[in-house]
């Protein structure tokens, strides 16, 4: 028998042939320092249903996902799986009941083929040697069972971001994963990789998995769920069939309040060119991109993912040098190749991926959110009384909340911490910007917040260079766009002379009418 089918057999029904309960949690209740992260949590999951987990950064989510993973232990309350009660939860019991998570950041090891990485830990062998032609066979029946057309001879790192979702996916249901937690499966996915997942999901759904799915994008979760739970401050607030809400409803439900993120009147853009980027290329990847912002201006690079606008940040921050092309800041040029000489412009690059390169998740809050004003400013030593005065209006004008009073920044809620790195570089007088999909993984009030401080960013006449895998968030934030196809500039708009659905359009490889 194979693991899948082995947990899929446990399942049972309730009188009546009406689906059991998988998970069942009742008085959830978990605190960390004091603090409480959960309180009074229930919830239900159900075989063949998708449940969307949704909340503001810092609702909760994270901690309940990791009480359901066996990461942490609860403080209070009961966890019932298969109708029978889990009085210490670990990870590899909860695996061996068939609960699986998968991350926002893949776990793909991205040197091994993807039929090494689907049998990791079960390779077949026969007497210690491994039988390669049995592991080909198997992770090939993964994949094709769930419909997915991949090689297996890939390598990992030769996938796109989608499809390394789905070996992932394909992986943990072959180990018998009969829940599947997904965290945010679609971000930074093109809106055609993001389709592929969605597919993914709902065959899923089909064949008796129960899904709990998380996302920060609402009209996703409106399409793909079968009932939503939202948490506030801890507790679940709503629990109900998707057909019963509507999009403004689940959002009053997350924040507790309207949430309005509107286009404001900003300054019309100087004549002064702020940032210029002449025929840049880089391998196959970047080829001939050509950009000018002037002062006061955002211009965004939208793409499919993978594409152009993903290699900007390691080409203009200096931390790779391309084959050809010319950057200018403020009029004059920079070299490019080194980080030191993009600084010392004046144009400040702010990557999509903080927990790599944005943040030292070890540092605490106050020391990431002056470290990049510490270091121009050549301070070296500080008091921690002294550091706590500087950082407070960042934190206030940005908007960091954090349960304690000076946590690590890894501690942070998403949107804390992207906050924090937006704080750490945008208050240090930047000429120009790049920013790299600024409000990724982040909840609705949070993006709303970053966009009120973009919008800030022109107003106070920077020249901001945005790249986004958001149409919506282009269309929010532009005053012009420039798309981008197989590394290559394929239409230039102002914002206003396009609607999102022809930018959409484009961006898939179509034009608008």
């Amino acid at each position: 028998m194979t693991p899948r089918a082995s947990a899929t057999s446990t399942v049972g029904s309730a009188a009546g042939g009406a689906p059991e309960a998988v998970v069942r949690v009742r008085g959830i209740g978990k605190s960390f320092g004091g603090a409480a992260a959960l309180s009074g949590v229930a919830l239900d999951l159900y075989p063949g249903e998708i449940h969307a987990l949704m909340g503001m950064n810092g609702a909760g989510k994270s901690t309940l996902v990791q009480i359901l993973s066996g990461v942490h232990q609860p403080d209070e309350g009961t966890i019932e799986v298969g109708g029978r009660p889990q009085a210490r939860l670990t990870v590899r019991r909860a695996r061996r009941l068939g609960i699986s998570c998968l991350p926002q950041r893949r776990e793909l090891v991205m040197g091994l083929t993807v039929a090494e990485n689907i049998m990791l830990g079960d390779l077949p062998n026969r007497r210690g040697a491994v039988r390669w032609r049995a592991v080909r066979a198997e992770a090939a029946k993964a994949l094709s069972g769930l419909g997915i057309d991949i090689d297996v001879q890939r390598t990992a790192g030769s996938l796109t971001v989608a499809e390394q979702t789905m070996v992932e996916v394909a992986r943990e249901v072959r180990r018998g994963g009969r829940v599947l937690i997904l965290d945010e499966p679609t971000a930074c996915l093109s809106a055609e990789a993001a389709d592929q997942i969605r597919s993914l999901v709902r065959r899923l759904r089909d064949e008796g998995v129960a899904v709990v799915y998380i996302s920060h994008y609402i009209d996703e979760v409106m399409a793909v769920a079968d009932r939503l739970t939202v948490l506030r401050d801890g507790a679940v607030v709503c629990s109900a069939p998707a057909a019963e809400l509507d999009p403004a409803a689940l959002v009053r439900s997350m924040v507790g309040r309207e949430v309005v993120s509107r286009r404001p009147e900003r300054p019309a853009p100087k004549d002064e060119t702020g940032l210029a980027v002449r025929g840049l290329s880089h391998g196959q990847a970047v080829r001939d991109f050509t950009v000018e912002v002037r002062r006061g201006e955002i211009v965004a690079v939208l793409g499919p993912a993978g594409d152009a606008q993903s290699r900007l940040f390691d080409l203009l921050s200096g931390r790779r040098r391309p084959s050809a092309g010319e950057l200018h800041v403020g009029g004059r040029p920079v070299p490019f190749g080194r980080v030191r000489a993009s600084l010392a412009s004046g144009l400040r690059c702010v990557t999509g991926d903080r927990r790599a390169l944005g943040l030292v998740a070890g540092m605490s809050l106050d020391e990431n959110l002056m470290l990049a004003g510490d270091r121009f400013a050549r301070r070296r030593l500080h008091r921690r009384g002294e550091l706590a005065r500087r950082a407070a209006p960042l934190r206030s004008s940005y908007g960091v909340v954090a349960l304690s009073g000076n946590p690590p920044v890894g501690a942070l809620s998403g949107g804390n911490q992207q906050k924090v790195l937006l704080g750490k570089w945008l208050e240090t007088e930047p000429v120009a910007c790049f920013l790299e999909d600024p409000t990724n993984g982040v909840d609705v009030a949070a993006m709303a917040d970053i966009h009120a401080l973009l919008d800030d960013l022109a107003a106070r006449g920077v020249a901001v260079l945005l790249a986004s895998s958001s149409a919506e968030e282009v269309m929010r934030l532009a005053d012009r766009v420039v798309v981008v196809s197989a590394g290559r500039t394929v239409a230039e708009h102002d914002i206003t002379a396009i609607t999102r659905d022809e930018l959409v359009a484009t961006a898939l490889g179509g034009q608008p009418q």
